[in-house]
């Protein structure tokens, strides 16, 4: 009996003093922490055990095609002749006569000044020519007593026998005879000056008019009737004339890592954001000896601009493409990207660049890097890490002595020796070796249970490889595995109905995570679902690898997929796809 009040009465006790309710055992923070701690033990345990298995090897078969070689620049379409049109005289804009877009022709007025001041110093020069013509006759007159009065004496000084006049008045006679005629001379001098004065006041007159030098097409008009035009050191531009529109330049920014590949008369293409999807051709017509680091496309730069200023500026050279446009399509100012080519090569040995950056030592030691010890200690950077891509990458240039790797019968990388020639930025050529078209060129390390898309669309899931001595088997049957997984695709225009199945093989019980029956297809088929889940269990780099591993085809196809998927959303548009597409 008192053992059964005594659980009540203690808790009458406790009600008494306030004490707080006792918590339940699974709201205690002891479990709480515990359980936190076996679901991160958990969690440690899965990662360790997880980063035991290898995935295949994704492959792309060596190609003979055309490889084409080009250089890509911005820059801004501009017309060939294109004349600003100024004022040389100030005054008051009375009339324009034209507007934007308005064709003209050579000598056309395209604007008026106020003529009233001009037509005043007209008159003023003229009646300063007629000053100047009076003075003249004055002058004349004046020559002909001083002439008439040095005869007269000189004819008394002959009759009289050099008696009278005098030496001195026959001197004075001649010397005024002789100022008068300079006199003659002086006035006729300000004659001719009046009437230059005049001839400038009548130019100057002639100018209030403004016409158009070229036969073309107005760009720009900067003046309306009523304004003021102060024409000083420099004439103020009023308009802007493109003299010919189906024939235009394009200034291109060429970088000076690509400069020495572009040489004049190379064909270019290049498109606008006006016309999406339509491509223009283009002639390089002059590459620019000086560099041009102030970051404008115009070729009219100042002296300055001919060396490199400044820290953090972007050294580039001005380069001049020739355009055609008949249908008056394009228009200046339009921002164009442009592909200058530089090199062709036809029907030559093909690998992507991704087989030529594939190393699978350093692949491996990437993906030892798992398991526990992973987890628990941070991973540091890496030496070389970024430097050591950036070596390889300046490494791989025409001519140079480089591996790629290819699958051997055991299912291992096997070295092959080539030299490179041109790349595009995605496929290399390859000018010598032992690489042979058709040979299957490794480009990536497929995940385990990532599926690889071959040349007829069909996909082929890459196999975990069980290390040997570890659990789940021998060495064997992992490799054999791995080969069955990484099988070259059939060739190029054999139907699929001419490749004999591939059976597994009784002995070697499939290793690693196999397709479920109701699997979508894989990239290239209808389907889409499977592959998105596919790329995101991808890490980066290895979504990295597969997208440059994918033919223009096979993007096409992706791209493809994609614009439905975004047909199909119900509001017309579509999120960042998490698939890496």
């Amino acid at each position: 009996m008192s053992d059964t009040t005594q659980p009540a009465d203690k808790q009458n006790l406790d009600d008494f003093l306030g004490a707080p309710a006792t918590r339940p055992w699974w709201r205690r923070p002891t479990f709480i922490v515990g359980a936190v701690i076996l679901v991160v033990l958990v969690l440690l345990l899965s990662r360790c055990f997880a980063g035991e298995a290898e995935g295949g090897y994704a492959t792309q078969s060596v190609r003979r095609g055309d490889l084409q070689v080009t250089v890509s620049a911005t820059g801004n379409l501009q017309p060939t002749n294109q004349v600003e049109v100024g004022s040389e005289q100030s005054g008051l804009i009375t009339e324009v006569y034209v507007d934007n877009n308005d064709r003209v022709t050579q000598g056309q007025p395209l604007a008026r000044l106020d003529p009233a001041r001009l037509q005043d110093a007209v008159t003023q020069a003229q009646a300063g020519l007629s000053s100047a013509q009076a003075q003249v006759a004055t002058a004349q007159a004046s020559a002909a007593l001083a002439r008439a009065n040095l005869a007269r004496q000189e004819e008394v000084y002959r009759v009289s026998g050099g008696r009278v006049p005098s030496e001195t008045e026959l001197d004075s006679a001649r010397a005024e005879n002789r100022q008068a005629q300079a006199g003659v001379r002086s006035a006729d001098a300000q004659v001719s000056q009046a009437r230059a004065q005049l001839s400038s006041a009548q130019f100057n007159l002639s100018r209030a008019t403004i016409f158009s030098p070229v036969t073309g097409v107005v760009l720009s008009r900067s003046i309306d009737p009523g304004q003021t035009v102060a024409a000083s050191f420099n004439a103020p531009i009023l308009f802007i004339i493109a003299e010919d529109l189906s024939e235009m330049k394009l200034e291109v920014r060429v970088d000076e890592a690509d400069v020495g590949q572009v040489r004049e008369g190379q064909r270019a293409s290049f498109n606008v954001d006006a016309y999406p999807g339509r491509t223009f051709e283009a002639r390089v017509s002059r590459v620019d000896v000086g560099a041009n680091a102030s970051g404008s496309t115009s070729s009219s730069s100042s002296s300055s601009s001919t060396a490199a200023s400044g820290t953090g500026s972007v050294v580039a050279y001005t380069a001049v493409l020739l355009v055609d446009n008949p249908d008056l399509l394009l228009r200046p100012g339009m921002t164009a990207t442009a592909d200058i080519i530089t090199s062709e090569r036809q029907n030559v040995l093909l690998v992507p660049n991704a087989a030529l950056r594939f190393n699978p030592n350093q692949d491996a030691q990437a993906g030892q890097q798992g398991g526990i010890t992973s987890v628990l200690v941070p991973r540091g950077p890496r030496r070389g890490g970024r430097g050591g891509r950036a070596q390889r990458e300046v490494g791989i240039g025409a001519g140079s002595r480089q591996t790629v790797y290819v699958l051997g019968e055991d299912g291992n990388p096997r070295p092959v020796q080539v030299v490179v020639g041109q790349s595009d930025g995605s496929r290399t050529e390859i000018t010598g070796g032992e690489l042979q078209e058709g040979m299957q060129v490794i480009t990536a390390r497929l995940a385990p249970g990532q599926v690889q898309e071959d040349k007829n669309g069909d996909g082929q899931r890459g196999q975990g490889r069980q290390r040997e001595g570890q659990r789940g088997g021998g060495g064997e049957d992992g490799n054999a595995a791995a080969t069955n997984a990484t099988a070259p695709a059939p060739a190029a225009g054999t139907p699929p109905s001419s490749q004999p199945p591939r059976q597994p093989s009784p002995e070697a019980p499939p290793v690693g995570p196999q397709p479920s029956p109701d699997a979508r297809p894989a990239p290239g088929a209808a389907g889409g679902g499977g592959e998105r889940q596919r790329m995101r269990d991808m890490t980066p780099e290895q979504r990295k690898a597969y997208l440059e591993s994918l033919t223009p085809e096979q993007r096409a196809a992706m791209n493809e997929r994609r614009r439905q998927r975004r047909e199909a959303r119900p509001d017309g548009g579509e999120a960042s796809p998490p698939d890496g597409e």
